[in-house]
């Protein structure tokens, strides 16, 4: 994908500016704050937002990248970004009822992630009812668990004897 791509997604029935920047997606930290506090001053509220929390000791805008996004008068100007990490975090600190849903999402996720690290074969049995989820078939998720695990034993098998690649050139 070409960097600074620029589309719009929609979340909460609402346009959500995003731009595409290197490696990921970058969503618009004014217009995620517009959809979860339905403030009629967006800008207004996160830059109250920040310095409630800077008071606290967190820094919000270190989850931010200042990116050139299209404005509604059809102008490109520097607006606070966030990954998709980055949105999470500032999430966390918007004390509005439309951001408890996401907190609890987080929340829930956490503590399946600790779980999965305590019992890794949990991890292997949620990556399965995904697949089912999605309405890959019993075969398709047994190749794919099959595939994983020769590829993790072929990697550990290249650790162990310390073998690099090398890019031979055709000239």
């Amino acid at each position: 994908m070409a960097t600074n791509e620029y589309t719009l997604a929609v979340f909460q029935g609402k346009n959500i500016r995003r731009i595409w920047n290197n490696t990921g997606w970058y969503f618009s930290v004014i217009d995620i704050v517009e959809v979860l506090t339905e403030s009629t001053n967006p800008r207004n509220y996160w830059s109250m937002l920040k310095k409630r929390e800077s008071e606290q000791g967190v820094e919000l805008s270190t989850n931010c990248v200042q990116l050139k996004l299209q404005s509604s008068d059809g102008k490109y100007y520097e607006t606070d970004c966030a990954n998709t990490e980055g949105i999470f975090r500032i999430i966390q600190s918007i004390p509005s009822p439309k951001a408890e849903p996401f907190k609890l999402w987080l929340a829930k996720v956490g503590y399946e992630r600790v779980q999965e690290i305590e019992n890794p074969e949990l991890a292997q049995k949620r990556m399965k009812e995904l697949y089912q989820a999605k309405g890959y078939s019993e075969d398709w998720i047994e190749k794919r668990v099959r595939g994983i695990a020769v590829r993790d034993e072929l990697t550990d098998e290249w650790n162990k004897n310390d073998f690099r690649f090398f890019r031979i050139n055709g000239s």
